[in-house]
């Protein structure tokens, strides 16, 4: 039995059900709140965010993993307030997302630098998981890091191996943001194999924005799963060219390597308007337009389960025997490897 944490409390693996890989509860850069955020009613907003959740769960969706961590805005103590209030699981994710540079924190912090000592941000991680954020007793069950159109500059390298040290030490599956236009799945597998993740433990975010399939297929090909997560904004594709190269890696063999998302949030500060800048992004359009339109196409319901059901278990399963595999070779009970 795998035990999967929750803002609620740990379940069994098999409780996950059908699951969206790549969402978001609350965004926002918190200092801005504090100093200008007069409009922001905390109360108002939870309850706004609870039903939202209860919506996805009346949906037939049962967990969502929240990747909001450094950088996004997270504070777990309003998304327990939140996870009270639905039947929903929510999976919270420890990591940093910069596009650039670290954090102020940890930019004088490190082998090197002006305090030259070892890199806190590992340590910090991997506690996140194994001991929970701050005082709350909320453990977070996924790593979360970025590489975006800037590339593997020195900063995102640092978080990057620092998340790749997590997953290496505590066994939780890594997510990351990447951009398809500039190959960037490709740098960061690169990168966590070198620091001895299994790719097998990582998912490849925003991969729904490319129609690339040779692209696609090498990323799959090297284990990862790909996150086809962001229905509801057409910036980069639209609708109908996303349902498309789902459809195709589908027909290339790779339905087990495919997972469906939104990249939603119910309230963010990061741009003007927030939320109702975009309203076709909606935490419904999986169920309620994406797999009817891959029934259209031809995808059967098993494959439509494997993409929502099977393939989010095994990122966290498979993610935890190999962990347990390799503490077993690495630590045998009574010198029997």
């Amino acid at each position: 039995m795998t035990i999967i944490q929750t803002v609620t409390g740990p379940i069994d693996a098999d409780s996950l059900g059908r699951v969206l890989i790549h969402e978001h509860v609350f965004t926002g850069d918190i200092e801005h709140l504090l100093n200008h955020g007069r409009d922001f009613d905390e109360d108002a907003e939870i309850a706004r965010a609870a039903a939202k959740m209860n919506a996805i769960k009346a949906s037939g969706i049962d967990t969502i993993i929240d990747l909001t961590v450094l950088g996004l805005g997270r504070y777990v103590p309003r998304i327990r307030k939140v996870a009270e209030l639905t039947d929903l699981n929510i999976i919270v994710s420890t990591g940093c997302y910069t596009l650039d540079v670290v954090p102020m924190p940890f930019q004088m912090v490190g082998p090197g630098l002006l305090f030259d000592e070892e890199d806190p941000m590992p340590g910090l991680f991997a506690g996140d998981i194994e001991h929970g954020i701050m005082d709350t007793g909320i453990r977070a069950a996924e790593v979360k890091c970025a590489i975006d159109a800037a590339g593997l500059t020195p900063g995102v390298e640092r978080v990057m191996r620092a998340v790749a040290k997590a997953n290496v030490r505590t066994g939780a599956p890594i997510t990351v943001h990447t951009n398809p236009a500039n190959g960037s799945g490709l740098i960061a597998q690169n990168v966590f194999a070198e620091e001895g993740v299994d790719l097998r433990d990582v998912i490849i975010g925003h991969l729904g924005d490319t129609m690339d399939l040779d692209y696609l297929t090498a990323l799959a090909e090297r284990g990862s799963i790909l996150g086809m997560d962001r229905f509801g904004i057409a910036f980069s594709l639209s609708f109908e060219q996303r349902i498309a190269t789902i459809v195709a890696m589908i027909e290339r063999g790779f339905v087990e390597h495919l997972a469906l998302s939104h990249d939603c949030y119910c309230w963010t500060n990061f741009h003007p308007g927030g939320v109702a800048r975009f309203h076709e992004h909606q935490y419904s359009a999986v169920t309620d337009h994406v797999v009817p339109a891959l029934r259209a196409a031809g995808v059967s319901q098993s494959a439509i389960d494997i993409m929502l059901i099977g393939n989010p278990h095994r990122h966290f399963v498979g993610a935890a025997s190999r962990f347990a595999a390799r503490n077993r070779s690495t630590h045998p009970a009574d010198g029997v490897v």
